[in-house]
């Protein structure tokens, strides 16, 4: 299990065949050490996680095992039995398995092996997906939802009976959310289908390793507890709280071979020391445009990388606003459509764009043209996505990627440069693997009945070979089939959640055959914001008298339905005027010239990791890296400390001071926006039981405003209540659960989680709910389920889910651990420059009762106030 190398070079030669080798020689390569390695481990029967750079040729290296055991492989001959899929290639993005099957189509047709590769998406047409049921490829590249959907086939066995190799490509991305553990799943299955099967996974960036390294083989349960297979009685579940901790994986479990390449060229990083003045906050970065456009102008192909969909649409707008050389400059992000985004890909495939501004969907792997620069606009908000994203640029191992970091706010100054830094140390910030969802295996309960009936015995075994749900005890596993089987106990009443019933054999099996249909509608686990599609008409076409043309891509419901007729918004790089919605299609017309609305994305921001706040706290405390910043930020921090104090990197510092009739708190506790608002919410609960009156609070990634009518600043040095008190960890107890049973959210969350387990579908045979009807029907279930079985295994998975994700609990409770005795207040007479940033997001917020006028200052007010002399 050593991460070293072992192969000799006496033995390296025989592994290749003849073929293979001739290849390399008249290429003029060399295979590489690792590649070798990984070959001769798969060949002895082992799995393989393989950590390796950017360009060290990790794709070629995961392939090696598949390919030459195919190219000595017997030829079939008429009448013989069509063989099965020989190795499946899972990817987390459509786009990466359409890359890899053009780029290793033309190695394997130079070497002239006899084999046939194919993709199997959500892109794919049914008529093809039905043909490689019946004639299946000997390479399948595909996605999880897809595995999900082929081993809940009644023909999987038959499908899947001579499967040999599963490789799994950027596998950090893959294992950390939901679609993970539905993919940990799928494999799990495809162990009792095809015994022998190995895992090959590959990965630039991994902080863990080990971690990895057991996702890829089955686990081995180190107890022989029985399962209880019946669920309680009602009442008598296990009420899982929002703190409940999860059990860590034994150090004893099974785990894969590792294969660690070490080098590779140092990155060429750096910040964008821009001529204009950094913005004190906003996200656009429209002040650099001018900039960024010389620097796509100086190299061949840039790729251009932010945050979110919207963040796209406005660089890539401001672009064209600025390109008079019309250089040709394209937009690549989810919601655009398939054709668009095909286009687009090819175009860079053939080395025709100059520029591409791109979301997360061009993240992972891709190597599509002459890549010569990465400008990221934005901050990254981890230093493992960073490195992910800058090695698109070169692509190769022994060059160095280029890349250019373009903070789009002062405070992302400081993160961008904390990024930088983590790179060049190599540090790693993937986050950690998570327990498995209840919610995903009530799917893939459904999904294995869909298959054939089951023995619910035997199913649990196979579940906790998955390392997500290695420690899945009996009851729950109980649990989660009584709900697929009746709903639970509120709802068993009602036959339409009746999915599966028990024969007289003890098996489980579905129990209508339009159950399975559904499954097979409502697969998968990652939950889209509704969305419309968006299609063309003439400008002042009635939506329901035109057919429409061409379509554009999907935008949100929420969005669309704010919109009244004649409306101009940003899409697709274009204005586009609304003409009105007729069912799921938004009609629209071309608005050039004229002003737009911004669409708001709901989804697609990425939190600020752990490790990068750690070292943005570093930074502010130590002066003597200052001289590393734009002298714009330098002198902001500098005149902070003057002013106000700035805080220790262990500390959590607090200003108080008044503005107008309102007072304000702001907290700088760097640990993310989504930490930032359950804090929010929670104090702002505390200090109305204070007395102080709170009229609302805003959050960024690096710090809390809270603005009340009473005077906090005054309170707190009074003592009532004192610091310590407000932000003691006791506010995850009861204010905690007080304010989740109050608020929306848990119904937000538990709508995911009925949608992911199957209880409500999205999609039924020739129709589709809207998203208005979706929200009523879980609504409705939620508030039954919390009146009448408030341990419903839905309810448990939901708070789970925002304990972990929407509410960041974990990190709030590493904060408020952290600052414990170590808070640290200024009263001020006036805002502080450090305060600016985030009293500027204050002024974009509605504030309720009287008007405020002093929020209404523009930005240059707030910045005189807290720079200037007063």
């Amino acid at each position: 299990m050593t991460a070293e190398p072992r192969l000799t070079d006496e033995n390296a030669a025989a592994l290749l065949p003849e073929p293979f080798a001739r290849w390399f020689a008249q290429k003029g390569w060399a295979p590489r050490a690792h590649q070798l390695e990984l070959l001769s481990r798969a060949q002895v029967g082992e799995s393989v996680l393989l950590i390796a750079p950017t360009g060290a040729g990790k794709t070629l290296a995961g392939f090696l095992p598949t390919l030459t055991e195919l190219a000595g492989r017997t030829k079939r001959r008429p009448g013989m039995a069509r063989h099965g899929v020989h190795t499946l290639y899972i990817s987390p993005l459509k786009a990466l398995a359409v890359d890899i099957e053009r780029n290793l189509g033309k190695p394997v047709a130079e070497i002239g092996l006899s084999l046939t590769i194919e993709t199997r998406t959500g892109d794919t047409p049914q008529h093809k997906r039905a043909r490689q049921k019946l004639a299946p490829p000997d390479i399948l590249l595909t996605t999880p939802e897809q595995l999900a959907l082929l081993i809940a086939s009644p023909d999987a066995r038959r499908f899947f009976e001579d499967l040999r190799y599963v490789v799994l490509d950027e596998l950090h991305s893959l294992v950390t959310s939901k679609r993970g553990h539905l993919l940990a799943l799928g494999l799990a299955r495809l162990r009792r289908l095809a015994p022998g099967l190995q895992a090959i996974g590959l990965s630039a960036t991994v902080a863990e390793p080990d971690e990895l390294r057991r996702w890829l083989v089955p686990q081995i349960r180190l107890s022989a507890e029985p399962p209880p297979l019946t669920p309680p009685p009602c009442g008598e579940g296990s009420g899982v709280g929002v703190n409940q901790p999860e059990t860590a994986p034994s150090a004893s479990r099974p785990m894969a071979s590792l294969i660690t390449v070490e080098g590779g060229a140092k990155p060429d990083i750096s910040i964008l020391d821009s001529q204009e003045r950094v913005p004190w906050a906003g996200h656009s970065a429209r002040y650099a445009i001018g900039e960024i456009y010389e620097q796509i102008r100086r190299h061949k192909t840039t790729l251009l990388f932010v945050n979110t969909r919207s963040q796209a649409e406005l660089l890539f707008r401001e672009l064209w606003r600025v390109n008079e050389d019309t250089l040709p400059i394209a937009l690549h992000h989810g919601s655009l459509d398939v054709g668009q985004r095909r286009r687009v890909e090819k175009a860079m495939g053939d080395n025709a764009l100059r520029a591409i501004v791109a979301t997360s969907t061009l993240d992972l792997g891709i190597d599509w043209g002459d890549v010569d620069l990465v400008v990221h606009v934005g901050a990254p908000k981890g230093a493992s996505r960073l490195a992910q994203r800058i090695g698109r640029a070169n692509h190769r191992m022994d060059e160095p990627s280029k890349a250019i970091l373009v903070p789009a706010n002062r405070f992302e100054v400081l993160e961008c440069r904390a990024a930088l830094d983590a790179n060049y140390l190599g540090a790693q910030d993937t986050p950690p693997l998570t327990a498995g969802g209840l919610d995903v295996l009530a799917q893939h309960v459904l999904g294995c009945a869909c298959a054939a009936p089951f023995l619910a015995e035997d199913l649990l075994a196979e579940i906790r070979a998955a390392a997500p749900y290695a420690d899945l005890d009996g009851e729950t596993f109980g649990r989660v089939v009584d709900f697929v089987a009746t709903g639970g106990y509120a709802l068993k009443n009602y036959e339409r959640y009746a999915r599966i019933r028990k024969n007289k054999d003890g098996r489980w099996r579905v129990s209508h055959p339009r159950v399975a249909q559904q499954y097979r509608l409502n697969v998968g686990t990652i939950i889209e914001v509704p969305a419309l599609n968006v299609r063309y008409v003439k400008a002042g076409s009635k939506a329901s008298a035109s057919r429409g043309g061409m379509v554009l891509g999907k935008i949100e419901e929420a969005f669309l339905e704010t919109l009244v007729h004649g409306d101009t918004f940003l899409f697709a790089g274009k204005i586009l005027r609304f003409e009105g919605i007729r069912e799921n299609e938004c009609f629209v017309s071309n608005a050039p010239g004229k002003d737009a609305k911004v669409p708001y994305y709901g989804g697609g921001k990425f939190p600020l990791s752990t490790y990068l706040a750690e070292q943005v706290r570093r930074i502010i405390d130590d002066p003597a890296r200052w001289k590393n910043l734009p002298v714009q930020v330098a002198d902001w921090l500098a005149i902070q400390a003057d002013k106000s104090m700035l805080p220790k990197r262990a500390d959590l510092l607090v200003e108080t001071f008044p503005r107008g009739n309102r007072h304000y708190m702001v907290a700088y506790a760097f640990e993310g926006r989504l930490a930032h608002q359950t804090l929010g919410m929670l104090l702002t609960r505390r200090l109305e039981r204070a007395g102080a009156r709170p009229l609302g609070f805003v959050a960024t990634d690096y710090a809390l405003a809270v603005w009340s009518l009473g005077d906090m600043g005054a309170m707190f040095r009074a003592g009532k209540p004192s610091l310590g008190a407000l932000f003691d960890e006791d506010m995850l107890g009861d204010d905690l659960e007080a304010w989740l049973a109050d608020s929306w959210l848990l119904k937000r969350t538990f709508r995911a989680c009925a949608l992911i387990s199957g209880l409500i579908e999205k999609r039924h045979p020739g129709q589709e709910k809207s998203g208005r009807q979706v929200t009523v029907s879980t609504d409705l279930i939620y508030d039954v389920l919390r009146s009448h079985e408030p341990d419903h295994i839905l309810l448990q998975a939901t708070r789970a889910d925002a304990a972990a994700g929407l509410l960041d609990v974990s990190r709030l409770a590493g904060l408020l651990s952290r600052v414990r005795g170590r808070i640290v207040h200024k009263h001020l007479e006036h805002i502080s420059p450090l305060a600016v940033p985030i009293m500027l997001e204050v002024g974009k917020m509605p504030v309720n009762g009287e008007a405020d006028e002093t929020l209404l200052m523009d930005a240059a007010g707030l910045v005189e106030e807290a720079m200037g002399s007063g």
